[in-house]
């Protein structure tokens, strides 16, 4: 059975598959595929589609275009290369990571699979996928497109998350991994769970596999894999607090290790009208301010509501200079720093705004509090 799906997954991709992907070649468009580029691609496509990922990559390829150049790097250029595709935990993991290869692997990702693995950011079907792609070494993969396309194949119930549907998952995948064209068969599979063997409406008449599928056999493709039971999110509010001094710059805080959005630069943030006043006052001389139109912004685990309050023309405090967890800064600063998805927008939005001549969408201007 495993050279059958094989086979015909490699038939396939010979014709259908993705084969002009920029993580699919080397440095300076070299046929043979690199270990960095393979590494940051799979990084990035952590819950992220190639459609969205595809910018992001060339971006930071052309900053960084190297694993001793990130590792070279400081931390704000790498979060701003990577604000937007959220789940920063995963550019933090990706600098540590190649900080920790340049001092113990001569700057490069080490090619066996246990000291690979062990690096930050790392996991098992991540260390396959380089080893696979970059070198042809016969390691499985099992991202989520290759769990969906298995748990399918052989009719899997279960989350895949539980650990007796995990270890099934993967013994399918080392069983279905070929002695050859390693580097194809994994793009293969990932194509297939991606183009095809899509969570919803996946197009089966078109699949290689259809066959010997257990789910389309059974008509389970909508109950497989199965799905996590999602509680109802519950939901936070905040005030994002917008003091922009007579030359345009933004007042930034540097958020704490802890929490969402740790270690980038953001907003002050109030909870309370009151708390709003008496923040912004702390930082400046303000007069009045304008609430814009309120945004929710959503996580996994919560739904933020977001309203921004725009403190224009604040005259800044003393001592902000002196603080590294503050500073203020003009547009052209703020592109080289890691601010969260939502911040990016909502000042480049305001910006944009007013460069038009449109009026912020405000919903109401307040007066000081005395």
């Amino acid at each position: 059975m495993s050279r059958t799906v094989a086979s015909r997954l490699l038939t396939w991709f010979d014709q259908h598959g993705r084969k002009d992907l920029p993580w699919q070649r080397g440095n300076n468009d070299q046929e043979q595929r690199d270990a960095y580029r393979v590494w940051l691609s799979e990084i990035m496509l952590q819950q992220t589609q190639v459609s969205t990922v595809i910018g992001y990559f060339g971006r930071f390829i052309q900053a960084l275009p190297d694993l001793p150049s990130l590792a070279a790097a400081d931390e704000d250029t790498v979060l701003a290369l990577w604000s937007g595709l959220g789940y920063y935990r995963r550019a933090r993991f990706l600098h540590r990571a190649a900080q920790r290869c340049v001092e113990q692997h001569g700057g490069e990702l080490p090619r066996d699979f246990v000291s690979l693995s062990a690096l930050p950011g790392i996991g098992r079907s991540t260390a396959g996928a380089i080893l696979a792609q970059a070198h042809g070494l016969r390691f499985a993969i099992l991202d989520g497109n290759v769990k969906r396309v298995l748990a399918r194949y052989h009719g899997v119930h279960g989350h895949p998350s539980l650990s007796a549907v995990d270890r099934q998952l993967w013994q399918h995948a080392e069983a279905h991994t070929p002695t050859a064209r390693i580097a194809d068969y994994s793009q293969a599979i990932m194509d297939l769970g991606a183009t095809l063997c899509t969570r919803s409406r996946p197009r089966c008449e078109a699949c290689p596999l259809a066959t010997g599928c257990v789910a389309r056999r059974d008509h389970l493709t909508a109950q497989l894999p199965t799905r996590k039971v999602r509680r109802s999110l519950p939901s936070r509010a905040t005030m994002m607090l917008i003091l922009r001094d007579p030359h345009g710059r933004v007042l930034l805080e540097r958020r704490g290790p802890q929490g969402v959005w740790s270690g980038l630069w953001s907003l002050p943030e109030a909870s309370t009208p009151d708390h709003a006043w008496r923040l912004a006052q702390q930082h400046a001389q303000v007069d009045d301010a304008q609430t814009l139109a309120p945004f929710i912004h959503v996580f996994s685990h919560y739904r933020l509501h977001i309203e921004p309050w725009l403190f224009d023309r604040a005259t800044a405090a003393g001592g902000i200079a002196d603080n590294p967890r503050q500073r203020w800064c003009n547009a052209e600063q703020l592109s080289t720093l890691g601010l969260p998805a939502p911040v990016r927008t909502l000042l480049m939005n305001l910006a944009s705004d007013e460069r038009s001549g449109r009026p912020a969408p405000a919903t109401a201007t307040t007066q000081g509090i005395p």
